[in-house]
């Protein structure tokens, strides 16, 4: 198996995403603001994929020894450098999350459902009770809880996978889709940050980390069959919780006329 072969695995759950009505949902700034309030937890559990997979493939801990793959070293450092450090729409250095935190507040979107949300995990200092608490959507408590427990397993190549299937190699198409609704509904608004966060995602994931990403599960599975199945059903499993995902942004989309 490769990677050739899991993209044909996938490619069904990947159409569904990108064939998602909630696209054509996002018509005013409230749907947008609902739109940013809950995809934010995507955004900031994807960091905690990111820094797993540093923990699982570079040394992170002291002393320090080189670990096995030099080239997967070298491909995850290179990703979180731009993740957790890259130039903002006004030149200072900042992580994605925080770059789209700062987007959120600059059009007016609510930030204090996923900062009490982070206050609790800080708290409680066990993220699976945090999500099991919260008042958030079951899909996206689902979507959340899926990503801590593929980080609990460990498996490098499933970490890999849910990075690379479920984020990365979609984040292009799916982001291109939202700006083109952006830009037709919203020409009166300033949404410079948010233009940027989205704009700066597909340069890199398109171009950099999407095949960065794609080499990184080459070097993982090599020749082992059940390694590339497990990223398989992993990948199966992230696609689902995503569009999952959707369907919980669409849904309150769609209901928030009558909760007003």
């Amino acid at each position: 198996m490769n990677i050739s072969a899991i993209n044909s695995k996938i490619q069904n759950h990947k159409q569904q995403l990108l064939d998602h009505s909630l696209y054509e949902k996002v018509n005013t700034i409230d749907d947008l603001h609902y739109f940013l309030e809950n995809h934010v937890f995507a955004v900031w559990d994807f960091m905690s994929l990111l820094k797993a997979l540093q923990n699982k493939l570079t040394c992170t801990t002291i002393p320090w020894f080189a670990t096995a793959s030099p080239e997967t070293r070298y491909l995850i450092n290179e990703i979180v450098l731009a993740e957790e450090s890259d130039l903002s729409f006004d030149g200072r250095r900042l992580s994605h999350f925080e770059m789209y935190i700062e987007a959120m507040q600059d059009c007016g979107a609510d930030t204090s459902g996923i900062d009490c949300f982070l206050e609790e995990v800080i708290s409680l200092q066990n993220i699976f009770v945090a999500i099991k608490k919260s008042t958030l959507h079951p899909n996206i408590k689902a979507f959340l809880d899926f990503t801590f427990r593929v980080i609990e397993e460990g498996k490098p190549h499933e970490i890999a996978a849910a990075f690379t299937f479920g984020r990365e190699d979609l984040i292009p198409s799916m982001f291109t889709e939202i700006l083109k609704s952006f830009q037709s509904n919203f020409p009166e608004r300033d949404l410079k940050k948010l233009l940027y966060y989205f704009e700066r995602h597909i340069e890199l994931d398109l171009d950099e980390h999407g095949p960065m990403a794609m080499t990184m599960i080459t070097e993982l599975c090599g020749d082992d069959y059940k390694k590339w199945s497990e990223v398989e059903a992993i990948s199966i499993l992230a696609l689902e919780k995503r569009i999952g995902l959707w369907d919980a942004i669409e849904e309150q989309i769609i209901r928030r006329p009558e909760m007003a």
